[in-house]
């Protein structure tokens, strides 16, 4: 613990935990509703899945206890992936549909589990490394949907299935260009994790970047359907055209400056 008590801060509640105790802690991956069978299956498959487990548990070694950052484990990838299911459930509901469907013929559910597939493996390289770590992602992720793809799908279809998810993980890398609506999906959804608390250690150790300061700041993240369309914002996503981002900011507490009113991106 000696780097943390240097920096003034405490250490995360996993650190120096052995195998055994990070498993004993596991977080299960589920949906809140709406799940298809399809879904259903490869979630189930996942949860059993203990090799993919420990790569979460690496990454988040690697981002939290030797990096100092925010959380890149098992708990962000549930949240990316159920923010992730819930804008797509939202397009959906608009008559827009899925890339995979528009170029394959395929089903909404088959959107599903792309976004689904890709928010869970997305950071899975941080378990080698930082540096490049959506490119190392690439190949630990195809080994996993090698393996849990062929559960719900014949060869041919789990070949695009798993092209697909591939693309929506390498787009979420900075300077990305997502070509499918649900690789933008992705990309969106994994910067939407930063509900408060989410950045404690960065924000205890003195850091001042946008990330750590709006988590700490943020009381909670919540997607709607609108009624505007948005402007030159989302740069990058590709899925500007569909998205808004509006930014409320309740009464502060007494003795407290407003720094802003809200905004709309």
């Amino acid at each position: 613990m000696g780097k943390f008590s240097e920096r003034g801060i405490s250490p995360p509640e996993e650190y120096g935990r052995s195998v055994a105790e990070r498993f004993s802690g596991r977080v299960a991956i589920n949906v809140p509703k709406g799940k298809h069978p399809r879904l259903a299956a490869l979630l189930d498959a996942v949860n059993r899945d203990d090799d993919l487990y420990a790569l979460w548990v690496a990454s988040n070694v690697n981002a939290v206890d030797r990096l100092g950052m925010t959380d890149h484990g098992p708990v962000h990838v549930k949240i990316v992936m159920n923010l992730a299911l819930r804008l797509l459930r939202l397009f959906l509901d608009r008559d827009i549909e899925p890339s995979i469907v528009t170029n394959y013929g395929m089903e909404s559910e088959d959107g599903e589990i792309v976004v689904a597939m890709a928010a869970l493996m997305h950071d899975l390289g941080m378990a080698i490394h930082r540096q490049d770590h959506e490119s190392f992602s690439l190949f630990l992720a195809k080994e996993k949907l090698d393996q849990l793809l062929p559960l719900v799908y014949d060869s041919r279809t789990a070949a695009i299935v798993r092209s697909e998810i591939l693309h929506a993980i390498i787009g979420h890398r900075s300077g990305g260009r997502p070509l499918t609506l649900e690789a933008g999906i992705v990309r969106i959804a994994d910067a939407l994790d930063m509900a408060k608390g989410r950045s404690r250690i960065p924000v205890e150790a003195g850091s001042v970047s946008i990330h750590s300061v709006s988590a700490a700041a943020i009381e909670s993240v919540s997607l709607e359907p609108g009624e505007d369309r948005p402007r030159d914002k989302l740069q990058g996503s590709g899925i500007e055209e569909y998205v808004e981002l509006e930014a409320v900011l309740h009464d502060p507490v007494e003795g407290e400056a407003r720094l802003f009113k809200g905004f709309r991106l």
